[in-house]
C-alpha cells in the first residue's frame, strides 16, 4: 500500500450511497471517517481533522448548505476542502454552493471515477501539493 493520500470525512445520510464513496475513496487510498448528517459531521470534524469533506446536501437536522457555511465560518475548519454532492443539478444550486465556499460541485448521480479524481486534487492541493 502506498503513501496515504489524505483523510477524507464522507457525510450522507443515505448508508448505501455513504458506504459507496467509503469504499471507493478507501481502495483509492484515502483514509476514510464517515458521518451519518450535518450535525454529527461538525461533532466529528475536530477529531478527525480531514484534508477533504465530502457533504450531501439534502440530509435530515443539518443540510449540506447550512453544514458548509458553518465549517467556512469557523477559523479552525476554514481550511477543509469541501465537496458538495447532491441530486439538485440547478445552475442557481452550483452558484449558492460556490458561493458559500464549496471547492467542488457533483451532481447525483455521480461517477466514482470523477468522484476519486476531485477528492484527489483537493487533498493534494489541501497538503500544499
Amino acid at each position: 500500500m502506498g503513501e496515504l493520500l489524505g483523510k477524507v470525512l464522507v457525510v450522507d445520510d443515505d448508508e448505501v450511497i455513504r458506504q459507496l464513496i467509503a469504499v471507493n475513496l478507501t481502495l483509492e487510498g484515502f483514509q476514510v471517517e464517515t458521518a451519518f448528517d450535518g450535525q454529527n459531521c461538525l461533532d466529528r470534524v475536530m477529531d478527525v481533522k480531514p484534508d477533504v469533506i465530502t457533504l450531501d446536501v439534502m440530509m435530515p437536522r443539518m443540510d449540506g448548505w447550512m453544514t458548509a457555511s458553518r465549517l467556512r465560518s469557523d477559523d479552525s475548519t476554514s481550511h477543509i476542502k469541501v465537496v458538495l454532492i447532491t441530486a439538485r443539478a440547478q445552475e442557481e444550486d452550483k452558484r449558492r454552493g460556490l458561493g458559500i465556499g464549496a471547492d467542488a460541485y457533483l451532481t447525483k448521480p455521480f461517477d466514482p471515477a470523477e468522484l476519486i479524481q476531485v477528492v484527489r486534487d483537493l487533498a493534494v492541493s489541501a497538503r500544499g501539493g
